[in-house]
């Protein structure tokens, strides 16, 4: 009894120091900063667009930037600051919800796999290892070719791409997981498989799913901007980091802006999400401390 009342008032302790932590790790500061202000100019974007995304102005094609416009205007007189702020809404929601995908059906096979082992893990890791066979934008473009373009469509590839990564760190650390005492233990009590995976197991594995999955994003977002630029994601007339960059490729002697800054919206995005995903591996794995 003595040594559980020290351990939950170890507790705090610990959470303080994870805590302080991640607030002196330069990687996770200075990574969230740049992310939040990509969230809020594009969750604000409303309020910051100072032109109709949408609306065409011959009169005002190729305007280079200056105060009038912010990043100036593409080969239709759109303004590209006003689409910059809306493509970042599409492209940041790509690489969320990919991630989301890819983790809960990965993770969830390769829990599977790894705690009934048999012909079950046999079938799932010879599954996996197929998909991982595939580069992750190839696997991705064979999905788009099944599905057609779209970018829900992009979501459900880019993460069905990273459902093999997922699925593998999941099952490695059920197999060392699953030896420790404390499952002997719930199955002496009587916890049933359900419990024993969920209650038990999953917590004690998120650590390594987390930092994949913070790591991952950035890869989701540059993967869907890549099918966007390929024209299987966002179509022309939505505003997208992506397809913006794809419209410009044909005027960057004349008009670098057009495809320059959608280029650095996307690398700073990248940067940031992988900037975030290092601190934490740093804070979380024990290995690096």
């Amino acid at each position: 009894m003595n040594e559980i009342r020290r351990t939950e008032q170890d507790l705090p302790a610990k959470r303080r120091s994870a805590f302080s932590q991640l607030i002196h790790n330069f990687n996770f500061v200075f990574g969230t900063i740049i992310l939040l202000i990509l969230i809020l100019i594009s969750v604000f974007a409303p309020a910051l667009a100072t032109h109709d995304v949408n609306t065409a102005n011959p009169t005002q094609t190729f305007v280079p930037p200056g105060l009038g416009r912010l990043m100036g205007t593409d080969n239709f007189g759109r303004d590209i600051w006003s689409r910059f702020v809306y493509g970042g809404r599409i492209s940041l929601l790509v690489g969320l919800v990919a991630m989301i995908i890819g983790m809960f059906f990965g993770s969830l096979l390769g829990i599977i796999a790894g705690f009934y082992g048999s012909w079950i893990d046999s079938v799932l890791t010879w599954i996996t290892e197929v998909l991982m066979a595939f580069p992750g934008m190839l696997l991705a473009l064979s999905v788009m070719a099944i599905l057609g373009p779209g970018i829900t469509n992009v979501m459900v590839a880019v993460g069905v791409g990273s459902i093999p990564s997922f699925m593998r760190m999941a099952r490695s650390s059920v197999l060392k997981t699953r030896e420790l005492d404390y499952i002997d233990a719930a199955r002496t009590i009587g916890c049933t498989d359900f419990q024993i995976l969920f209650r038990h197991i999953l917590p004690n594995i998120l650590r390594p799913l987390i930092v994949l999955a913070t790591l991952g994003i950035g890869g989701a977002i540059l993967e869907g901007a890549s099918l966007s630029y390929l024209g299987l994601g966002a179509q022309p007339m939505t505003p997208e980091w992506g397809s913006m960059l794809s419209a410009g490729r044909a005027f960057l002697n004349n008009a670098w802006w057009v495809s320059v800054f959608p280029g650095i919206g996307i690398f700073l995005a990248i940067l940031s999400i992988n900037m975030i995903g290092e601190g934490l591996g740093e804070i979380l794995d024990p290995m690096t401390r």
